[in-house]
């Protein structure tokens, strides 16, 4: 119709779709905006009738339930609506019985000139398709021998010349198999050429520009052995010269199209070993790294079995060694700040991650240990003293008690829960309320997780496929990571299922650590190896790194750079740039930067016992058998 109803855009947005889906709802749809168009109140019967006697537009009123809104008709589409009803034209200036006029078909009229008048199609002029399949049948049967010649056609070809042989026949065929090879030739495509990419534009990006090193490296280089040209920059497409090699190149193309010899490679041709390796950043564009030994910290008087940097502010470095004492170092002095004697060899240190308890953990014999550090305000102080407090022997498979350490400066007395088996390792949860414990000779004890708040202790499997070596939290999500000797298990704990299973390698796990992301595991096992697994990717391992020629006691991830460590036996630390991609479909990028050796001193078959990354700088924290804490810094 002629109304401007017509044009108008619809208010609601929804989309072609059933209006019963919003009936019990308040609002019939959405606007251009995204907001709620909310239905308007409807006039009851009563009403209605009231306004049909009132105007007499009422009775041209109908209801658009789409828009929620009443619409009144003009007498002009009332008029065509009735049209339609009656079965008529809408229009009246349509004439359904106008006088037929034969421009065409009238045999009296004289078709002097044609119908069609465009040039002959080129497909009247090339060689027809079905011909050349007939052709090809005829010479298929000729060879077969299905169509024999006569005895003076034989003649006549003996007479013509010497016999006609492929030019370019396929070295790699034999007879038989380029006869039944179609025309007895193998299509070889052209070689594509390589499309341009951001170094080819006329205003590269900054990074792809070359340095006056590489400019003088180029003009130094063989013009066979270096690239045709360099990246360069100009203000507009208008100010790009022409391409004085454009010719040349064109003309070497085409001779590459009509001379290339037609023979298939199947083997790659390697002049050089290096070839194979690839192209990686090099170390100095990766930086900052730690590089250079700082600091030393001695008192310990046995080996050193872990070390832990508070994860706040990276003020304090806790220790603990084989000379049972739990020792607190100020990081940017080196002093020794406080002293715990314990009743044995510590075997784990760890902070708990609750900033606001500024609690330390230790490992030592059956027992873990939880002690006031006195690092915090006196807030944290109280609420240190109040979580320590014993309020009975606690729940489940570990018995809380006060524990009291002899220490060499006076403090309050900590927290002990006594085990049935030597505990190995710790593993706090990132709230600071669970921590859990691994005693890899207990069997079904092997892995108890406690509760701080709660004094409860449980033991999550009745049954442990494996010795189980190292746990871990995920940072974000509730998964927990058991490492065995053979494979590290994924379990789901707000389902309570197995999530997902890592295969390890040949050799013993012996280390575990996980990215602040959650997404990739770093483990280290006995045959000297060290493997990178993207839980997105496979169950299999992403990268395998042998650098080590001892197998390694350490992994370590940084929190905020991306860097990752190795320690190992070899006296060596292995310090690894890792970028980790936030799109699913770029790989880590894993590049070996720097080997920290010379600081420690292989002791009795031990070397580096453990590492832990600087929580703020890219700094990093190793302990080992000789009785050392060493700081490296950038």
């Amino acid at each position: 119709s002629d109304s401007s109803e017509d044009e108008r855009p619809n208010r609601n947005t929804v989309g072609n779709v059933p209006l019963v889906w919003y009936k019990d709802e308040e609002h019939i749809g959405y606007d251009i905006e995204g907001a709620r168009i909310t239905k308007a109140q409807r006039k009851d019967r009563l009403q209605q009738l009231l306004d049909r006697n009132d105007s007499k537009k009422a009775l041209r009123t109908i209801y658009d339930p789409y828009n929620d809104e009443e619409v009144t008709l003009s007498k002009e589409e009332l008029a065509m609506v009735m049209r339609i009803r009656a079965g008529q034209f809408p229009h009246l200036e349509v004439n359904p019985h106008e006088t037929e006029h034969t421009w065409f078909t009238d045999p009296r009229d004289a078709e002097v000139m044609p119908i069609v008048d465009r040039p002959e199609p080129k497909s009247r002029f090339v060689p027809s398709k079905w011909e050349e399949q007939k052709i090809v049948k005829l010479v298929r049967a000729i060879r077969k021998g299905w169509i024999k010649k006569t005895p003076e056609q034989e003649e006549e070809e003996r007479a013509a010349g010497p016999p006609a042989y492929l030019l370019w026949a396929d070295d790699g065929l034999t007879d038989e198999a380029a006869a039944k090879a179609g025309s007895g030739l193998t299509y070889i495509p052209a070689p594509k050429l390589q499309l341009p990419g951001h170094a080819d534009s006329y205003n590269p990006p900054a990074e792809y520009l070359p340095t006056e090193e590489e400019v003088a490296a180029w003009q130094m280089a063989d013009p066979e052995d270096r690239p045709k040209a360099l990246p360069q920059a100009f203000t507009s497409l208008r100010a790009v010269p022409a391409y004085t090699d454009f010719i040349k190149e064109r003309f070497e193309r085409c001779l590459d199209l009509y001379l290339c010899p037609r023979v298939r490679r199947k083997r790659l041709d390697i002049k050089s070993p290096e070839q194979l390796v690839p192209q990686l950043p090099k170390p100095r564009d990766l930086q900052p790294f730690p590089t250079t030994l700082a600091l030393a910290y001695e008192g310990h008087m046995g080996p050193v079995a872990s070390i832990a940097p508070d994860p706040w502010t990276g003020q304090w470095l806790l220790s603990g060694g084989q000379d049972g004492t739990l020792r607190l170092w100020e990081v940017r002095t080196g002093r020794c700040w406080r002293t715990w004697v314990l009743e044995g060899p510590v075997s784990a240190v760890a902070w708990c991650p609750q900033a606001g308890l500024r609690l330390v953990s230790a490992a030592v014999g059956n027992c873990v240990v939880l002690l006031p550090s006195g690092t915090g305000p006196e807030e944290a102080e109280e609420a240190a003293a109040e979580a320590l407090r014993v309020r009975g022997p606690g729940r489940g498979g570990g018995r809380w008690v006060r524990g009291g350490p002899e220490e060499a400066s006076s403090s309050g007395a900590g927290l002990a829960v006594r085990l049935r088996f030597p505990v190995r390792s710790l593993a706090w949860h990132g709230r600071g309320d669970y921590f859990a414990s691994v005693a890899p000779t207990g069997n079904t004890q092997a892995v108890v997780v406690h509760q701080l708040s709660k004094r409860a202790s449980q033991n999550p499997f009745r049954k442990n496929r494996g010795r189980v070596v190292r746990v871990a939290f995920h940072p974000t999500k509730p998964f927990f990571f058991v490492a065995t000797q053979n494979h590290v298990r994924v379990y789901n704990l707000a389902k309570q299922a197995l999530a997902k299973k890592l295969l390890g390698g040949g050799g013993v796990l012996s280390c575990l650590a996980l990215h602040p992301g959650g997404d990739h595991v770093l483990v280290g096992s006995d045959d000297k190896r060290v493997a990178w697994y993207d839980l997105d990717l496979s169950t299999k391992p992403y990268k395998a790194l042998r650098y080590h020629s001892a197998p390694p006691r350490a992994v370590a991830f940084h929190r905020s750079y991306p860097l990752f460590a190795s320690a190992a036996d070899d006296g060596t630390v292995q310090v690894f740039h890792g970028m980790v991609y936030a799109d699913l479909l770029t790989n880590p990028l894993i590049v070996p930067v720097k080997i920290l050796r010379g600081g420690h001193t292989v002791t009795a078959s031990e070397g580096v016992a453990d590492c832990a990354f600087h929580p703020t700088q890219p700094w990093i924290f190793t302990a080992g058998a000789d009785s050392k804490i060493l700081l490296y810094c950038n």
